[in-house]
This record gives C-alpha cells, sequence and structure tokens, in this order.
C-alpha cells in the first residue's frame, strides 16, 4: 500500500533585506542595538538622514554619528494597497510615513500599531525596534504613547 503525498503550504516568500552600503552600516549596526542614529556634520552640526559623504549645508565631510530620540509627527504618509512584492501581500493596507523627528530631520518608515488608514499628518509617534533576522532590525513608527 502506498502513502499518499500530504499537500504544504507554500513558505512563505521571505521579505528583503535592506541593502547596507557603507556609510549606512553605522545606522544599521545602531539599529541592531535598539538605538536611532542620525549623521551630524562636524563642520556645522546639522543632522542629515540617510548618510551621504558631503554636507549639502557646509560641504565639509567630517560625520558623526548622532543618536536622536525617536519621537516624532508624521510629516507625510502614503498607504499601500498593493503588494510591490510577494512577501508583503498579506500586510496590504499598510502605511509608510516620512516622520519628522523631533531634531528636525525626517526618516522613511513604516507606520503599524493602527489602522493604516488611520495615519494622519501631524500624529505624534514613536519608533520602535522589528528583528526582522539576527543580523537586521528595522526601525518603524507607532503612535506615541505618551
Amino acid at each position: 500500500m502506498s502513502e499518499r503525498p500530504t499537500a504544504t503550504a507554500p513558505a512563505a516568500p521571505a521579505k528583503p533585506a535592506p541593502a547596507v552600503s557603507p556609510e549606512m552600516a553605522p545606522f544599521w549596526a545602531a539599529a541592531r542595538r535598539h538605538e536611532l542614529v542620525v549623521q551630524r556634520c562636524t563642520g556645522c552640526g546639522a543632522l542629515r538622514f540617510p548618510a551621504r559623504e558631503i554636507c549639502s549645508r557646509c560641504l565639509a565631510r567630517g560625520v558623526a554619528w548622532q543618536p536622536v530620540s525617536g519621537r516624532g509627527t508624521v510629516f507625510t504618509v502614503a498607504v499601500m494597497h498593493q503588494a510591490n512584492h510577494p512577501a508583503f501581500a498579506a500586510e496590504v493596507p499598510y502605511a509608510v510615513a516620512v516622520v519628522e523627528l523631533d531634531e528636525g530631520v525626517r526618516v522613511t518608515a513604516q507606520v503599524t500599531g493602527i489602522p493604516a488608514r488611520e495615519v494622519t499628518i501631524g500624529m505624534p509617534v514613536e519608533v520602535w525596534w522589528d528583528a526582522v533576522s539576527p543580523e537586521v532590525t528595522v526601525p518603524r513608527f507607532r503612535p506615541r504613547t505618551a
């Protein structure tokens, strides 16, 4: 008597990992420690994100990485209704926002914790950390609790 093969559900596709450039490596290393950092120009003190080789304010090349609060407000938001990668199909709709941190620099990230349609411009948010693999931790934002 032969055994019948059992049907198994196909494995969900893996989400693509962020590309870690040499300039952004300190950011991703800090994220693994649950620390949000941005570049600070050592010439004029301007904060910037994402990382760049030259300061757009004073053209200096010196840079330091500075921890920031992880608190800010939604500057603008887009609600994604279509999965542009199969790994995100189960999450649509989801909100991607430009968050203006309290320190003035802007970062782009997913906002979670509430339905995507409820994410609004001006909403206070705070960072949380999503360890998507042992090597990669992604900053995401949620409505601020206090």
